[in-house]
């Protein structure tokens, strides 16, 4: 009994042996059959793969619509995962959007409270950015509007997020913008809500410096940096950046626009104010020329 199996398992292993073998052989004849470069060869593989692949085409085409499946289950879930993201920010855009309306109505009904009237002498025009002054700061763009366009020297400029410079050079149809970063630019600021007056200084860096502040102590990081209007060259309330410190404990300011994406600029048009030659049409009309006492008129008496 005992011989029996014993027979029966060498005989298991050497038909192993030979199915092994075979295999291989297999494999090594289909090898070289796919390597050789000869016409006669290529006729047989295809005649081959004709041959086969029809009867190995229902296991392929459970595979491939496996593979679809789970291609379309990963996009669903990707497709799920943005859709469960854009709700959240969706949210969060309706408590915004809440909020700005609430300001809205409250500016409304402190304008009417305090009978504000808002200037209407400021506009724009927008300009393509062609190049950069080419140093290695990039402090300076070339803008593809000028003279022609109503672009003043010193104009302001911005774009989407904050004030990016002024105009230092206008040609027929180009204007030179000098950027809040250049060494050269000085742009009187306040700094609030403590109100502080300073002086944003370029030193070529991403953050100027803020200078001259009447009280440093009040001014805090975060607070928010708008022009300030003084000296006439730029419009007042123009958001420059927030107030951040250096390691060494000097203020600066985190500047609000995107030097790195600048592609269009804005560049700010203000039409002059009516100009008023005497001071006496400044505080009323002249007065009526009624004689007083002594034969002189008001306006004799008046002088």
């Amino acid at each position: 009994m005992a011989s029996g199996d014993n027979e029966a398992r060498a005989m298991w292993r050497t038909l192993r042996r030979v199915l092994f073998g075979g295999i291989c052989l297999i494999f090594i004849a289909l090898f070289l059959l796919w390597r050789i470069d000869n016409p006669r060869v290529e006729k047989l593989r295809v005649a081959l793969m004709d041959r086969v692949m029809p009867s190995f085409e229902w296991t392929i085409s459970p595979v491939t619509y496996l593979t679809r499946m789970v291609a379309d289950y990963e996009e669903l879930d990707r497709v799920y995962e943005q859709n469960r993201e854009l709700r959240r920010e969706l949210q969060r855009m309706r408590g915004w959007r809440e909020a700005a309306l609430q300001l809205e109505e409250k500016n409304a009904r402190l304008r009417a409270l305090n009978n504000v009237r808002l200037s209407p002498r400021i506009s724009f025009i927008t300009g393509e950015v062609l190049t950069d002054s080419g140093s290695p700061f990039r402090q300076s763009a070339l803008l593809n509007i000028g003279r022609i366009d109503g672009v003043t020297d010193g104009s302001a400029t911005v774009d989407g997020s904050g004030l990016v410079g002024r105009i230092s050079g206008v040609g027929e149809q180009s204007a030179r913008v000098i950027f809040l970063t250049d060494i050269n630019s000085r742009v009187p600021v306040i700094i609030q809500p403590s109100g502080q007056r300073a002086l944003l200084t370029g030193d070529n860096t991403n953050a100027p410096l803020l200078e001259f502040i009447d009280d440093a102590e009040q001014v805090r990081p975060g607070d928010r940096v708008v022009t300030s209007g003084d000296g006439g060259v730029f419009p007042s309330d123009i958001t420059v950046g927030t107030v951040a410190t250096d390691p060494s404990g000097r203020l600066r300011t985190r500047l609000a626009a995107e030097y790195r994406r600048l592609e269009f600029i804005r560049v700010l048009r203000r039409v002059p104010g009516e100009v008023i030659d005497g001071t006496g049409d400044l505080i009323g009309p002249p007065l009526p020329p009624v004689a007083i006492g002594t034969g002189e008129t008001a306006q004799e008496a008046v002088e």
